[in-house]
């Protein structure tokens, strides 16, 4: 019969497999929608948008526009949009933190403001919800030329 030896490698790797294993069979499953977290994944909500673009075409530098992405809850659940961040500090999302119901629609509106920018510029808004697709990412073009002097 041979002999039986201490291996600390091998000792620490066992134990962190187990450890891992563990972890892996108790994790957190959710979505992270609410209806999924209270046990009912029939009622997630889902975002859908009209558009994902918005091509404001030729502006002037200097200008300050905006545009509206509206969106409906395809979805059973309540949808809540929970953040809109943008690419750039030069472009602005607001919108409602207020629930939507099946059917019920939603609107984002975002200003670009084109002060320092030249040339095509596209500037993309990520928004995060409690939708079954938890990020949506939008954008917005525009071809931005020089001011006349």
């Amino acid at each position: 019969m041979g002999s039986i030896y201490y291996n600390p490698v091998l000792a620490a790797m066992v134990i962190s497999l187990a450890v891992l294993s563990a972890s892996c069979r108790s994790g957190n499953t959710s979505t992270g929608s609410d209806a999924t977290m209270n046990g009912d994944p029939a009622l997630i909500p889902e975002i859908e948008f009209n558009t994902l673009t918005h091509d404001f075409g030729v502006l002037t530098e200097g200008e300050k526009i905006a545009c509206v992405f509206t969106f409906t809850n395809k979805g059973e659940g309540s949808l809540v949009i929970n953040s809109a961040s943008a690419s750039c500090g030069c472009t602005v999302p607001q919108f409602s933190k207020k629930p939507l119901r099946n059917g019920e629609k939603g609107t984002m509106e975002v200003v670009f403001n084109t002060a320092g920018f030249g040339g095509i510029q596209t500037k993309t808004i990520t928004v995060q919800s409690n939708a079954r697709t938890p990020v949506v990412i939008l954008a917005i073009k525009a071809d931005i030329r020089s001011k006349i002097k």
